[in-house]
């Protein structure tokens, strides 16, 4: 599927996801740096906790409104209550008011990902929603690569200017949705479109929430997500603490007289490096590699990869051998990405598909809040035990999508758009 012949919502949404996506790394590496610096270490560690429990019920609401309402209301909600919240966080000369205006940008961003996700399920073919959903991967992450580097800049020289900018363009974005995005919300029961009290869409979303969390199958694939996540996570935690303690200064390069040397920060700093860049020039490759790899095959290479990769890092402190592992691992991350979303997709009930995306969030968000236990572990464990974990995590992963795909009812997989 050429990018020129995407439905107009594709194309729109791909320029301004990227586009946010780029000032979002230029801020929020950040801003743990930044509320440590006037709050302390301990009160912000206590502080950086609550954005992600936040979005857990901000996501499950944007989920529910996406279904309810359209894809549109939340969507503009997400990016309006952004746009107010950026423009508080550049008047604010109080700290307090910072940190609110972040847990609102927070959620914000929360409210509009589940509409958005079903918006480009919407109008998107399923054969081709594995590759549209690798191009909206590869644009996100084009700005998680330049972002930081940038950010290492504005944010600390140029803070206000450029979060002035960040209103901007969410406010910009928010226009161009309100003007050019059509609704794509599939037809709906008449009994299910009806307005009604606050107290009733509350007892509404509760409803639906549990009859998805009583899905056993959906239950099984959320499990599964959730490892996979605690392990994937661990490229920010434990990983970087193995690597700057026990991986020590070497040569990279070295001719006759001449050597080109890395320090251990020098090392991570790299293997960073090279896991963003694959992630931007190899999601679409991979993809089209697996194109035509069930969904039951690419999450279980995925996980075992991944898996095998930070395993083997654990083994070594060779600085191309490092590199080496950290590109299994990579391949192992970036395989799934899309197939993330194109699966619950087609699992999804096309009337509830936005509450799908919204559940599905969860692992993420459950798989961040778990994965810090690495480090605390590493107080009494030695690395290759802590590498073990990690990879029986990815093993177990693979497991529970082995039983998943054998319980799934087929017609329920290939479900058709008017299911």
């Amino acid at each position: 599927m050429y990018w020129l012949k995407w439905d107009l919502n594709l194309k729109i949404r791909l320029i301004g996801d990227s586009l946010f996506n780029m000032l979002f790394w230029m801020y929020f590496p950040f801003m743990t740096l930044y509320f440590s610096g006037v709050f302390g270490k301990s009160v912000a560690s206590m502080l950086m906790a609550v954005p992600p429990l936040v979005g857990i019920f901000a996501n499950l609401l944007g989920g529910f409104l996406s279904d309810r309402y359209g894809r549109r209301p939340p969507m503009l909600a997400g990016y309006l209550i952004q746009s107010l919240m950026f423009g508080l966080f550049a008047m604010s000369s109080n700290h307090w008011l910072d940190y609110f205006a972040y847990i609102g940008i927070g959620l914000g961003g929360s409210i509009f990902s589940p509409a958005s996700s079903a918006m480009v399920a919407d109008v998107t073919a399923e054969k081709d929603r594995r590759l549209v959903f690798a191009t909206f991967v590869t644009g996100r992450n084009i700005g998680a690569v330049f972002g930081p580097a940038l950010g290492s800049i504005f944010f600390i020289h140029h803070r206000s200017e450029l979060l002035w900018t960040c209103t901007v363009v969410t406010l910009m974005y928010f226009l161009i949705i309100l003007w050019k995005i059509r609704e794509t919300l599939p037809h709906r029961p008449q009994a299910l479109s009806k307005p009604g009290t606050i107290s009733q869409l509350l007892k509404e979303q509760f409803t639906n929430y549990g009859v998805i969390f009583k899905d056993k199958a959906f239950a099984i694939y959320i499990a599964a997500g959730i490892l996979v996540t605690v392990a994937f996570m661990q490229l920010d935690m434990y990983l970087a603490t193995y690597v700057k303690e026990y991986v020590p200064p070497q040569s990279l390069l070295a001719f006759a007289h001449w050597t080109y040397s890395l320090s251990s920060t020098d090392i991570f700093g790299w293997m960073l490096g090279i896991n963003g860049l694959l992630f931007v020039v190899g999601v679409l490759p991979v993809t089209k590699l697996f194109e035509h790899t069930s969904d039951r095959n690419v999450f279980i290479i995925s996980s075992v990869l991944f898996g095998l990769g930070i395993f083997l890092i654990g083994l070594t402190t060779h600085v191309w051998l490092l590199f080496l592992f950290i590109i299994i691992m990579t391949i192992g991350e970036i395989s799934r990405s899309p197939v993330t979303e194109s699966f619950v997709s087609k699992y999804a009930p096309v009337h509830a598909r936005g509450q799908y995306m919204g559940a599905s969030n969860l692992q993420y968000s459950l798989g961040r809040f778990l994965a810090p236990m690495t480090v605390l572990l590493s107080s009494w464990l030695a690395p290759t035990f802590v590498f073990g974990i990690i990879f029986l995590c990815t093993l177990l992963s693979a497991a529970l999508y082995i039983v998943l795909f054998r319980i799934l009812p087929q017609n329920q997989v290939n479900k058709q758009e008017n299911a």
